[in-house]
């Protein structure tokens, strides 16, 4: 488990359970009408993508994606669909502390970040409505 001094500072990498703690955070803070929307969307973590999702996303090193929405976007989805599967968005660990690391952010802002770009991308949102969502939660 990730220990924490009263300053904030982590002595070992945030595990599993803690990015996850952080995502529900994250995703309480989202505001209702589009958690609502969402409806069944799974949200996992990962420590990285599979060989499979790299090669189609055309990613040079696992730490090249932070996150992955998996399903049909609402913009393209039917009420007479027949889900084939549940939607998932994954967030991936080892790339977000990756991130985390180079970039001095907070962390727990960083994982909002990257599940408010996921769930955008549900809703086929603009990377400006993404932005204005992130703003408010």
């Amino acid at each position: 488990m990730a220990q924490m001094h009263d300053v904030g500072r982590y002595t070992t990498p945030p595990e599993t359970q803690h990015l996850e703690a952080l995502a529900r955070e994250a995703y309480a803070e989202i505001p209702e009408e589009l958690r609502q929307a969402l409806g069944n969307v799974v949200i996992r973590v990962l420590d990285f993508p599979d060989d499979d999702t790299l090669e189609e996303m055309d990613c040079e090193s696992p730490f090249d994606l932070l996150g992955l929405y998996r399903g049909v976007d609402l913009q393209n989805k039917s009420s007479l669909d027949v889900p084939d599967d549940l939607d998932m968005i994954y967030l991936y660990r080892r790339p977000i502390l990756d991130y985390w690391c180079d970039s001095g952010e907070d962390l727990a802002e960083v994982v909002k970040h990257v599940l408010v770009h996921e769930i955008g991308h549900h809703f086929g949102f603009s990377d400006d409505d993404m932005d204005r969502i992130e703003r408010t939660v």
